[in-house]
């Protein structure tokens, strides 16, 4: 059965902005939305216009030409008078109970190596049991607010930023994932003040958000993240993992992070770190 807009009459104009805005985002024509969506041009400009009420498939086609993000696919449906179709629930919702155990399936897996889900923020919503041992060698996690952001904690000069050696390239690879890994490729305006606390840290330079600012050895498919323990120096990099062909806007916002030795030397050294550290925390357990 053909689905039908609510009774509501639709925004038309706001979503002929919405359309108009996401073309200019991708940098694509009324032509280039055609051929992509099999939508006539002659349609597409008469819905940016008000002109015409389009269908709920033919705007699917459209956004999804656009490869707009699927929360504001929600955005655009209701601008025509439509409800949205995906879910906006939390992450872990009942419905999500299957997915929530593939994720702490892989978090398992992961260890001793530290591994993290995180929302579309930053923000870390759950992890292995390597991962707060591993922060903890360096600095207090409990005495951190949750839900604790990892962009922040790598940035502040409280957290890990003093026992990261090759700082300014690590943050200058930070910021730039921030733009290139932010949902749909567009910063939202949550996104963008988390990038202007980001600056606002001592010494972080707006030029580093530049592609090519600081970059790693030509030599090096990655930019290694080089952590400094009691003058021992260990090398991680990170692979994210993100959920393929998502139907609800929480599993696509999602992303695992896996933190694995850049060489044989730090993977020596990791699990021994790991053990010292937790021999201090319960020698201090003990004395209290």
């Amino acid at each position: 059965m053909r689905a039908k807009p609510s009774n509501t009459r639709p925004r038309l104009n706001e979503l002929g902005v919405l359309l108009r805005h996401w073309r200019s985002v991708r940098g694509k024509s009324q032509f280039d939305v055609s051929l992509d969506s099999g939508v006539s041009q002659r349609h597409i400009s008469f819905i940016e216009s008000g002109r015409s009420v389009p269908g709920r498939q033919t705007l699917m086609d459209v956004v999804e030409a656009l490869d707009v993000p699927l929360r504001e696919r929600n955005t655009v449906l209701q601008a025509a008078g439509y409800a949205p179709i995906f879910s906006e629930g939390a992450w872990d919702a009942a419905e999500m109970q299957s997915v929530g155990k593939a994720l702490d399936r892989m978090l398992r897996q992961h260890d001793p190596y530290p591994a993290m889900v995180m929302d579309r923020y930053w923000n870390v919503l759950r992890t292995n049991t390597s991962a707060p041992k591993f922060f903890n060698c360096f600095i207090v996690m409990a005495a951190r607010a949750t839900p604790r952001n990892m962009l922040q904690l790598m940035f502040d000069p409280a957290g890990m930023r003093p026992f990261i050696a090759n700082w300014e390239a690590v943050a200058t690879g930070l910021l730039q994932r921030v733009h290139r890994e932010s949902v749909g490729r567009v910063l939202d305006q949550q996104s963008k003040r988390l990038f202007e606390e980001l600056l606002a840290y001592p010494d972080v330079k707006i030029e580093w958000t530049t592609q090519g600012a600081v970059s790693a050895s030509p030599a090096l498919p990655v930019i290694p993240i080089d952590f400094i323990k009691d003058g021992v120096l260990l090398s991680y990099f990170s692979m994210l993992t993100t959920v393929g062909t998502p139907q609800t806007v929480a599993l696509q916002e999602l992303r695992i992070e896996c933190m694995f030795p850049m060489n044989e030397a730090t993977e020596a050294q990791h699990a021994p770190l790991l053990a010292k550290a937790a021999a201090e925390t319960a020698g201090h357990s003990v004395q209290r």
